[in-house]
C-alpha cells in the first residue's frame, strides 16, 4: 500500500514539474517573440517613417517600441507571480501579475499622451508647411498590422492557457499598435492624396486607441487588486454546482474574491442537524474537493457547515 502511495506521489510531483517546466518555456517563447519582434518592428517603422516623412510612421515606431518594455514586465510580473507561498506571504503571489499589468497600462498610457503631444504640436503648432510622405511608410504600415495581428493572436492563445492577466494584457498591447498601424496607413494614404494635415490627424486618432486600452488594462489590474468579487455569471455556477454536490441542504452564503489570476471563496453550507460532526466535515471536505477540481481558478475555499433549519 505504502508502496503504491509513494510511486503515485512520485508520478504526481514528476507530472507537475513538467508542467511547471512547460509553463517555463512558453513564457520564455512569449517573451523572446514579444521582444524580439518588436525591435526589429519598431526600427523599420522608424526607418520608414524617417526616410518616408511621415509623423505618424514616427509615432507608431515608438509605440511598438514601448511594447518591448511591456513584454519583458509581463514576463517579470508573471515569473514573481509563481513563486510558492512563504511565511511572509502565506496567500502567495499572484497580484504581483497584476501590479505588472498596472504597469503595462502605465505604460501604454505614456506613450498614448506622448503621441498625442507630437500630433498636436504639428498640427497646431509647426512652424513650415506639413511633408508629404511618401510610398514607404504604407508599406511599413501594412507589415506592422499583418505581424502585429499574428503576434496578438499567437499571445492571447498562451495567455489563456496559462490565465495569465499580464500576457493578456500584453496581446492586447500588440492588438492596439496594429490598429495604430490601420490609423497610420489612413492618415499617410490621405496625406499622399493631398491632406497633408491628416498624417498628424492620424497620430492623434493612434493617441485615443492607445489610451482606451490603457484605461481598459488598468482598470482590470486594479479590479483584481481590491478583491473584487467575481462575475455574477461565474458566482451562479459555483453556487448551482455546490448545491448538486451530495449532502448539501442549503447554502447560506457564498462570497468571492479575486487574488491576482486566483479566486478565494467564503462559503456557508447547511446539512441535515441529526448528522455526526464527522459526517458534516466528510461532505465539507468533499465539496472543498470537488470546487477546486470543477474550477482550476479557485485556489481556496473556506467551509463553515451550518445545521439545517427544522421543517
Amino acid at each position: 500500500m505504502f508502496r503504491g502511495v509513494f510511486f503515485y506521489t512520485l508520478r504526481m510531483e514528476t507530472i507537475m514539474k513538467g508542467v511547471f517546466m512547460d509553463e517555463k518555456k512558453v513564457l520564455k517563447k512569449l517573451s523572446a517573440v514579444g521582444i524580439l519582434g518588436n525591435i526589429f518592428l519598431s526600427a523599420f517603422k522608424l526607418l520608414a517613417g524617417i526616410l518616408g516623412k511621415s509623423g505618424a510612421m514616427v509615432s507608431d515606431a515608438v509605440h511598438s517600441l514601448s511594447d518591448v518594455f511591456a513584454t519583458l514586465i509581463a514576463y517579470i510580473g508573471v515569473r514573481l507571480s509563481q513563486q510558492k507561498e512563504d511565511e511572509e506571504h502565506p496567500y502567495g503571489h499572484e497580484r504581483l501579475e497584476c501590479v505588472a499589468s498596472l504597469t503595462l497600462g502605465l505604460i501604454l498610457a505614456g506613450t498614448g499622451i506622448g503621441i498625442g503631444i507630437t500630433g498636436i504640436k504639428k498640427l497646431f503648432f509647426a512652424d513650415e508647411a506639413l511633408d508629404i510622405p511618401t510610398f514607404l511608410p504604407l508599406i511599413a504600415a501594412v507589415v506592422s498590422i499583418v505581424v502585429k495581428e499574428g503576434m496578438f493572436w499567437y499571445t492571447m492563445y498562451y495567455a489563456k492557457k496559462l490565465d495569465s492577466a499580464a500576457f493578456k494584457a500584453d496581446a492586447w498591447h500588440h492588438r492596439s499598435d496594429a490598429f495604430s498601424s490601420i490609423g497610420s496607413f489612413i492618415g499617410i494614404e490621405m496625406a499622399r492624396l493631398g491632406f497633408p494635415f491628416m498624417d498628424p490627424v492620424a497620430g492623434l486618432i493612434i493617441c485615443i486607441l492607445i489610451l482606451k486600452v490603457a484605461f481598459d488594462i488598468s482598470k482590470d489590474a486594479i479590479s483584481k487588486m481590491l478583491d473584487t468579487s467575481c462575475d455574477k455569471t461565474i458566482e451562479h455556477s459555483i453556487w448551482k454546482f455546490i448545491e448538486e454536490q451530495a449532502g448539501v441542504v442549503g447554502i447560506d452564503l457564498l462570497r468571492t474574491r479575486q487574488f491576482g489570476n486566483k479566486i478565494y471563496i467564503d462559503l456557508e453550507i447547511s446539512v441535515k442537524r441529526d448528522i455526526s460532526l464527522i459526517e458534516a466535515h466528510t461532505i465539507a471536505e468533499n465539496v472543498h474537493a470537488a470546487v477546486e477540481e470543477k474550477f482550476p481558478s479557485v485556489k481556496h475555499i473556506m467551509i463553515h457547515v451550518n445545521p439545517a433549519e427544522e421543517i
